[in-house]
């Protein structure tokens, strides 16, 4: 599984931003897909992911306490890819971080490269 990571950029505080993931590889293996962040001097933590399960095909979407109402995820899935979107409204500057993609295939994270969301006050 190879992820590829889009958007990011800078927003006003108050604003929106979208971020985007594409996956692709044996995307069939992906129980997990979603976003983590980080910003400096602090660590790697999850903002959004959503699971798929076989048993039960609608996506279950978890968020951080710190993005919930104003973070959404969603996500498609192809025969050879999946992509998940970040929908990020009502930034504050505490969202400022790099946002990394992060995709389970068969225990195994498999991480983006990042991007750079930042937000001014």
């Amino acid at each position: 599984v190879q992820v590829v990571e889009s958007g990011g950029g800078l927003a006003h505080s108050g604003g929106s931003l979208r971020l985007s993931c594409t996956a692709s590889g044996t995307v069939f293996s992906i129980r997990t897909m979603g976003w983590y962040r980080q910003s400096p001097g602090k660590r790697r933590e999850m903002a959004a992911v959503v699971h798929v399960d076989e048993s039960h095909p609608d996506a279950s979407a978890r968020y951080a306490d710190a993005v919930r109402g104003r973070f959404t995820i969603s996500e498609d899935r192809t025969e050879d890819t999946m992509t998940t979107w970040l929908q990020m409204d009502s930034l504050q500057s505490d969202d400022t971080a790099v946002y990394y993609c992060m995709a389970d295939s068969l225990h195994t994270q498999v991480w983006g490269q990042g991007t750079q969301v930042t937000v001014s006050s």
